[in-house]
C-alpha cells in the first residue's frame, strides 16, 4: 500500500510540474507580446528603421506550439485564448498601420 501511495504522489508531483511549466510558458508568451507591442511602438514612432518581423514570427510560433498542447486545463486554455485574442487585435492594428505606411507584411 505504501508503494502505491508513493507512486501516486510521484505522478501527482509530475502533473504539478507539468502544470507549472505550461503556466510559465503562457506567462512568457504574455511577456513576449508586451515586448513586441513596445518594439512596434518604437518602430512606428521612428525609433528604428525595421519593423520587428522576426520577433513577431517567434511569438506566432510560440502561439502555435501552445495551441497544439492537449494538456492545457480549462483555466489555462481560457488564459491562453485571452492572450491570443489580445495579440490578434494588436496584429490587426499593426497590419493597418504598416499598410498606411506603405509597407508589405511578410
Amino acid at each position: 500500500m505504501a508503494y502505491s501511495l508513493n507512486k501516486l504522489n510521484r505522478h501527482d508531483l509530475g502533473n504539478r510540474e507539468e502544470t507549472a511549466d505550461i503556466e510559465q510558458t503562457i506567462h512568457r508568451l504574455d511577456e513576449d507580446i508586451r515586448r513586441l507591442k513596445i518594439e512596434f511602438g518604437i518602430y512606428f514612432s521612428g525609433g528604428v528603421k525595421r519593423a520587428p518581423h522576426e520577433a513577431r514570427g517567434r511569438v506566432e510560433a510560440s502561439i502555435k506550439r501552445i495551441a497544439d498542447d492537449r494538456n492545457l486545463s480549462y483555466a489555462q486554455r481560457f488564459q491562453f485564448n485571452t492572450i491570443v485574442n489580445r495579440y490578434t487585435a494588436y496584429r490587426e492594428l499593426w497590419r493597418r498601420m504598416l499598410k498606411a505606411k506603405g509597407e508589405d507584411l511578410i
